[in-house]
């Protein structure tokens, strides 16, 4: 090497070393610069640069490494003003390999961190730092990618591990470095042809690589990446292979994980056949368990579980179809018995294990008709002890002492009935009583229909206080009867022989669901007496079949209201403070169902009846609390929810992985799983679709009269043959009945309202509107009723009063009428009389005047008389028909008007004055006569 080369080295080191103490005395600070590990590092760094004597530097690049990698003040001084040198070697000095070697060596070194004892744990990590420093330039990346082509294994080797130590601590800017170097994924894809040790460190640096980075996913698929990883785990032994199986399915679930179309390229390229050979294991092979191999079949069960899924994003259009299409490819490999093996048949397998396969089971059947069949009609076990598939998993949910396990088991129900009414049905149609069911238990229970082990553990509660059983049992019946009417009213109809069945009674299976609910709060109010921390799920699950049976169900409400005693006792939990919030919030749920959808018209089981116990009972501003409880509730439960974490290794790790996985599984802890997986997303979202539904039809309720009385045109009508008393009578008690319920509906909302402000109902800024917003609504409701109900009253009045208005005027025009024609015969009748006293004053004369014969006065007189009355009398005979008919009028037209606020005695003024004398000279005639 001449002069020239050696000046240029020295040049450029020197020049880095500037540059990089500047950038090093800022991270770590100018007093470390000046430590002794600083000064060894910098005569090291001295004699790789400006060294003569090849051998001089190896030695000095042997010590150099050795330094970086025992100290972290080394790493630190290295970081500042190493790079530039080391990387120079990578560059000039190709041709000597053992230099090349001790540089890449040296740098993994100085990327990988030490622990110390002393120091705080925020203390900035040098290994950190130095690969941030190293991965800022990509040239640095695209030069160590081409030392991957060298010759020397070690070099080959070194430079893997220094990308991973790399990926480790900068992950975002190698995978964005890659992406930008040409070919910078094939040549590590190279590396899985290479030596078995290069292959599986390359195999653990493209796992690091492909997480998160679709692009990268891609290019890796595009280079065969399936085809090398089925073919490493074919020569590995599948799932009796080492810790290099693990590492090939995690990468191949970083390649299908939310990626539809590399799931589509698997499928049509090397099919599903190499992933069935891994999950294949021998029946009654217990002892074929180790560690390693389970987390192998962990590892290959997390990718059907990927499949399954469907990849994509949710919501994403081509994700239901890649879904239902791998169900379908997998289904016809046969994978169903090999779960099923894992899970049901083999119990001695891990916890974790059997957790998994069933949970790929109901990924397996989810909305899928055929596959929902195939498990309906599936057969586990050996002869003679066979038994139906749904059989065997719904007796490890009654016999598991995992919670994780249980979970797991009733997983696979759920997606077995859900969208599946047919499924349900089948499932319903079985649960009846057995004749020996008084005499078996759950472990001699394969000869049992399903529906009736099922409804044995409903009841068991009763006999021995297995709460479990019951509470169990009661998860897999909401799933049975959820959004199928016709499911639940046939288990509704199902009867029980009351405790006591020397009575002969029987009883609802609801209300023996509701006493169980009973004495699993009289446990848990113990629990609570005991100062016990765990929360008990059984309460929870029971109120979350009640609440699914209720909804949508007026028969079932029905049923549930025959005893005052269950209302009573749904108030009490909702009210209590001795139990949790999530209890007393689904009970809150429950008391609003049976409002939402009571259809009954019983006086004392209507809705108004269940709302007016709610508000007397817990008050709606506390009852509108419950809810806020509750999803605060579902909020620290969602939060204490603990995912299993993806099954990652290193060489020294991967046995305590599988034991965190096993403690995981076991480990109950406070937040207890069931609790978790009761409120998953799709019950959370219902139970807040429900919620806004019962607000509503609460204050719907409080906002309208309790009989629901409408103004009914037709009772304002006058009916035949009534009398205008009778209607005036009538129409007043229907007034004053309306307002009476009008005057109660205001102090009911007035209460209300009273309360709501007072209270604020609830805590969220979302709540605290809903009170508020529905007591405006009730107001102006209220308001606009009164006012549209004045307004119709007004306009029929102002009709009536001119209608009896014209009525008037016509009675005046016609009584003026009468009274002139009552005159003129007044007037005859006058005449007539002076003709008669004239007469009568001639006969007398006569009689006077002596004894001639005279004619008969009297006879005459009475002729006259007679002819006169005659002719009178029928005038008088019709007129006075005509008066009566026209007085009975105006007095019902006077009582009317008064009734309406008019003066009669001013409307009738100076009518009839002019035959007051006439009718006193009747008076006195007739006295006369």
């Amino acid at each position: 090497m001449d002069s020239r080369s050696i000046n240029l080295r020295g040049f450029a080191g020197n020049a880095g070393k500037n540059i990089m103490q500047g950038i090093g005395g800022f991270v770590f600070g100018n007093e470390r610069s000046e430590s002794k590990e600083d000064s060894y590092v910098e005569r090291f760094l001295d004699r790789i640069s400006n060294g003569t004597i090849p051998d001089d530097r190896r030695s000095a690049m042997t010590e150099l490494q050795s330094l970086v990698a025992e100290s972290r003040s080394a790493q630190m001084s290295f970081g500042a003003m190493g790079f530039p040198v080391l990387l120079n070697v990578l560059k000039e000095d190709r041709e000597d390999v053992e230099l090349v070697r001790g540089a890449l060596e040296t740098f993994v070194s100085a990327l990988t961190p030490i622990e110390t004892a002393q120091g705080p744990k925020t203390e900035v990590q040098p290994a950190s730092v130095n690969s941030d420093l190293l991965s800022r330039e990509t040239e640095n990346i695209s030069l160590l990618l081409s030392l991957l082509s060298e010759e020397d294994f070690y070099v080959r080797y070194y430079t893997i591990q220094l990308l991973t130590a790399l990926l480790t601590n900068s992950l975002k800017r190698l995978q964005e470095a890659i992406l930008l170097i040409p070919r910078g994924i094939t040549v590590l894809m190279d590396m899985l042809m290479d030596r078995e040790v290069i292959r599986n460190e390359a195999l653990l640096l493209l796992t690091y690589l492909t997480r998160d980075a679709e692009e990268i996913q891609k290019i890796v698929v595009f280079e065969g990446a399936f085809e090398k990883i089925f073919s490493i785990i074919r020569e590995e032994g599948y799932s009796d292979g080492g810790v290099v199986v693990q590492d090939c399915l995690e990468l191949l679930n970083n390649l299908i994980r939310h990626n539809a179309s590399n799931q589509m390229l698997l499928k049509e390229t090397i099919g599903f056949d190499p992933l069935i050979a891994i999950l294949k294991i021998r029946r009654g092979s217990a002892f074929n368990f180790t560690q390693q191999k389970t987390v192998n079949l962990l590892g290959a069960l997390d990718t059907v579980e990927l499949l399954l899924m469907g990849g994509g994003s949710s919501g994403e259009p081509g994700k239901d179809a890649n879904k239902t299409t791998n169900q379908s490819a997998l289904a016809q490999k046969n994978i169903l018995d090999h779960l099923l093996l894992l899970s049901v048949e083999s119990q001695w397998a891990p916890v974790a294990l059997r957790c998994m396969a069933l949970r790929c089971i109901g990924n397996l059947v989810l909305r899928n008709p055929p596959n929902l069949d195939s498990l309906a009609s599936k057969q586990v076990g050996e002869e003679p002890h066979v038994q139906p598939a749904l059989n065997a998993i719904f007796s490890i949910i009654l016999r598991t002492s995992v919670a994780q396990e249980f979970v797991a088991a009733d997983y696979v129900f759920k997606c077995f009935c859900e969208k599946n009414p047919g499924g349900q049905a089948l499932l319903a149609s079985t649960i009846a009583p057995h004749p020996n069911q008084a005499h078996a238990t759950f472990g001699a229970a394969s000869d049992m229909p399903f529906g009736s082990i099922l409804l044995q553990a409903l009841v068991s509660s009763d006999d021995n206080g297995d709460m479990e059983a019951c509470c169990r049992a009661s998860s897999v019946l909401s799933y049975i009867i959820k959004d199928n009417l016709q499911c639940k009213d046939r288990v509704l109809q199902i009867q029980l022989e009351t405790p006591a069945p020397s009575l002969g009674r029987t009883e609802p299976l609801l209300h023996r669901i509701v006493t169980c609910l009973s004495i699993a709060a009289s446990a848990e109010g113990a629990n609570g007496q005991n100062n016990q921390p765990e929360e008990s799920y059984v309460q929870p699950v029971i109120l979350r079949l009640l609440i699914i049976w209720l909804v949508d169900c007026a028969n079932a409400i029905v049923c549930l209201l025959e005893s005052a005693v269950h209302l009573n006792y749904m108030i009490e939990l909702a009210s209590s403070k001795c139990y949790s919030a999530c209890v007393r919030g689904l009970a809150a749920v429950v008391l609003g169902a049976c409002v939402l959808y009571n259809a009954s018209q019983e006086k004392g089981r209507d809705a108004f009846a269940v709302a007016d116990a709610i508000s007397q009972k817990i008050g709606l501003s506390t009852y509108f609390l419950r809810f806020d409880e509750l999803w605060k509730s579902i909020a620290h439960q969602s939060s204490g929810q603990q995912h299993r974490k993806q099954l990652s290794r290193s060489s020294a790790n991967s046995m305590s992985d599988f034991q965190q996985i096993e403690e995981e599984e076991i480990n109950k802890g406070d937040q207890h799983p069931v609790l978790s997986e009761i409120f998953d997303s799709h019950f959370v979202s219902f139970l807040s679709k429900l919620e806004t539904d019962i607000r509503d039809n609460i204050m719907d309720i409080f906002s309208r009269t309790k009989t629901a009385t409408a103004i009914i045109p037709v009772e304002l009508e006058q009916k035949n043959g009534e009398v205008d008393g009778e209607y005036i009578k009538r129409l007043k008690s229907f007034v004053e009945k309306q307002c009476n319920e009008m005057q109660d509906l205001l102090a009911r909302n007035a209460m209300l309202a009273e309360e709501l402000v007072r209270t604020g109902g609830g805590n969220t800024a979302d709540s605290s509107q809903r009170p508020s917003s529905g007591r405006e609504r009730v107001q102006i409701e209220a308001l606009r009723q009164e006012l549209e109900g004045a307004t119709r009253r007004i306009e029929a009045l102002k009709a009536e009063n001119t209608q009896i208005e014209a009525e008037a005027s016509n009675q005046r025009n016609l009584a003026a009428k009468l009274e002139s024609d009552l005159k003129s015969l007044s007037d005859a009748y006058n005449s007539l009389e002076q003709a008669n006293f004239r007469l009568d004053s001639e006969v007398k004369a006569l009689r006077q005047g002596g004894s001639a014969p005279y004619p008969d006065v009297e006879a005459i007189k009475a002729e006259a008389k007679e002819e006169a009355e005659k002719e009178s009398e029928a005038e008088l005979n019709d007129l006075l028909v005509c008066l009566g008919q026209e007085q009975s009028k105006v007095e019902k037209l006077s009582a009317r008007l008064a009734e309406l606020g008019e003066d009669v005695d001013t409307l009738l003024q100076g009518i009839g004055d002019d035959t007051a004398l006439p009718d006193d000279d009747d008076d006195e005639d007739d006295d006369d006569q």
